[in-house]
């Protein structure tokens, strides 16, 4: 098992992470908590089912990675919702969505693998 810090999808979720804290630093003061902070969190858990995924043996990996998954759609969602109330822009926008982007397809490839695996 490789540290979490190591792995490409760590490295590209914390990069989500740290994109979506910049991006809702600037939003309207009215939805820098309840929505920047609804997408921060999902972003934070992103990066915790990662290591939970990571820790996790065999067939035990794919309920994180389904979770991760879904706050991945969650995060784009809210991003998409963002950039259409012009809270955002295009551009912080398609920033973002290579980094969800990334994620889900490692996320889905990690899952696939793992559910194929035995347990060890």
């Amino acid at each position: 098992m490789a540290l979490h810090t190591n792995l490409a999808i760590y490295k590209v979720a914390y990069d989500l992470f740290k994109e979506v804290t910049d991006i809702t630093r600037n939003m309207p003061r009215d939805f820098k908590l309840s929505l920047g902070g609804r997408i921060r969190d999902e972003a934070l858990t992103i990066v915790t089912l990662i290591f939970r995924a990571n820790v996790a043996q065999g067939t035990e990996k794919v309920p994180h990675l389904s979770a991760l998954l879904e706050h991945v759609q969650v995060v784009e969602l809210l991003l998409r919702l963002s950039r259409d109330m012009r809270f955002i822009s295009t551009k912080q926008y398609a920033s973002a969505i290579q980094f969800t982007d990334s994620a889900g397809k490692q996320a889905n490839g990690w899952r696939r693998h793992s559910a194929s695996s035995p347990v060890a």
